[in-house]
């Protein structure tokens, strides 16, 4: 493929079209840093938009840079930040993010996080005063390829109300399982939000001007909207109706209340200059299988196998593998809308 011009010079005036994930990484390294971050704040993040578009998650990747950014800027997040890791038990770990970005704070706990895990035969950490932290599914993977089970949370602003209600009191909600396969594998990465989609999607949708499929949200008045402002002023729906609210309270329960976290009713937006830092928080959970069933490897690749096995049924997580090869290819494309919002905040 084509490669962008090289971004050692200034990486903000070169034509942004193709690149590669090198250079997404470079790209997001420099704008976070012009922004106000130190390094050990900017490169954690910069490598999970690169992670981001490796996967194809585009709304998680390059598309959220000059929020980013924007957070930076306004206050909402401290780019000089230096998380704090305390640990209250044996497998109890601490992390103050310190209303700097999540990942750094994760980076810090996760070490000591696997380390209890093993000794213990399971552990948790908690983070508070914390931030977006990007795509769940990736710190869950991280803590299967470690050879443990990883069971994560992380709440978000309110933007879904309870079934029979329209005023929201839980964020999207995300949580995710990562199984490992005894062997360094990773069978398969379970990463879903209790609404029907991600309100970044929404947002995706909105900057394309495009209309939001039905069923995915409802307006200030509690009415379905195919609108992606009325939306984002209203209400997402939760998965499943009941079922999918009720995911995203356990969510609310162990990433917000759990570790100590604002509510997300509270929470100021992660998009958007308007309110102080978001003060969320995330709940991690890393289980050792061999301390449980030392079977487990087996196990897990039967059950993926049974699922495989049958026509037009995939594994969770499959088509973000399949997008790994993809750009691997053809490297990561980048529109002239998203590349000019990103050379208009430089600016």
């Amino acid at each position: 493929m084509q490669a962008m011009a090289s971004l050692a010079p200034n990486p903000m005036e070169a034509a942004l079209a193709e690149m590669t994930l090198d250079e997404v990484e470079a790209l997001a390294v420099t704008r976070l840093q012009d922004a106000g971050a130190v390094a050990a704040q900017a490169g954690p993040v910069a490598r999970s938009i690169r992670l981001a578009e490796r996967d194809g998650v585009r709304s998680h990747g390059l598309m959220y840079l000059p929020i980013y950014a924007e957070h930076l800027a306004c206050g909402k997040v401290d780019g000089r930040a230096v998380p704090q890791l305390s640990q209250s038990r044996a497998g109890v770990l601490l992390v103050d993010a310190a209303h700097g970005f999540a990942h750094p704070a994760i980076d810090l706990g996760l070490p000591a996080l696997l380390a209890a895990a093993r000794a213990q035969g399971i552990a948790a950490m908690t983070l508070h005063r914390s931030y977006n932290c990007g795509i769940l599914g990736h710190h869950a993977e991280r803590i299967a390829e470690a050879g443990l089970i990883g069971l994560c949370f992380t709440h978000a602003p309110a933007s879904i109300a309870p079934v029979g209600g329209r005023v929201p009191v839980i964020g999207t909600n995300p949580f995710a399982l990562a199984v490992p396969d005894g062997a360094g594998g990773v069978p398969f990465v379970l990463d879903q939000s209790a609404s029907v989609v991600a309100k970044s999607e929404v947002i995706l949708r909105g900057r394309k001007g495009e209309a939001l499929p039905e069923g995915w949200a409802l307006d200030r008045e509690g009415r379905p909207t195919t609108d992606p402002d009325a939306a984002l002023r209203g209400s997402m729906l939760p998965s499943g109706g009941a079922k999918g609210f009720g995911a995203g309270l356990m969510v609310e329960v162990l990433a917000s209340v759990l570790s100590g976290a604002v509510a997300s009713r509270d929470a100021s937006p992660f998009s958007g200059p308007a309110g102080g830092p978001p003060a969320t928080g995330q709940c991690f959970i890393a289980i050792d299988p061999a301390a449980f069933a030392p079977e487990f490897g087996p196990r897990i690749l039967a059950l993926a196998q049974a699922i495989e096995a049958q026509e037009g049924a995939r594994l969770p997580g499959a088509r973000r593998k399949a997008a790994r090869s993809r750009t691997a290819r053809a490297g990561v494309m980048v529109d002239d809308a998203l590349a000019e919002r990103i050379r208009l905040q430089k600016n």
